[in-house]
């Protein structure tokens, strides 16, 4: 048997803000963005060069869904963003004006900087060691 994630959801106020972060602020690849209705698209972003799991960006939908905006891990780290350059991709990060909510630390397991979306949700930029 051979499963893998290929996408996931991550819920968004707005289509275009949400297409416009991720692929003018983080550098991903809009892979799809096909209308289905008035009101609905099918929006897929990932990072450049990946072959990994996409994120399909979803409007908020309803009252709960709209709560739930920037929030999906309740606090935590919701999304893990592996580089094979850390300090490339921090600059470029920073001077595109992500917000990093700690400076860059040194673990065991390698560099780490935690940085907010456009909505709070929390990501770890990582270079492993």
């Amino acid at each position: 048997m051979n499963q893998q994630i290929v996408q996931l959801s991550l819920l968004v106020k707005e289509y275009d803000e949400a297409i416009a972060f991720y692929t003018q602020k983080l550098g991903f690849e809009l892979l799809e963005n096909t209308q289905l209705s008035d009101s609905k698209r099918w929006v897929v972003v990932r990072p450049k060069n990946s072959l990994g799991c996409g994120i399909l960006l979803a409007k908020a939908a309803s009252k709960k869904q709209q709560s739930a905006v920037g929030n999906q891990a309740g606090g935590r780290v919701l999304l893990f963003l592996h580089t094979d350059d850390f300090n490339r991709d921090y600059d470029r990060m920073m001077a595109n004006g992500v917000s990093f909510t700690e400076m860059p630390r040194t673990e065991t397991y390698g560099k780490v900087v935690v940085f907010k979306d456009l909505y709070g949700n929390l990501w770890d930029l990582m270079e492993s060691t």
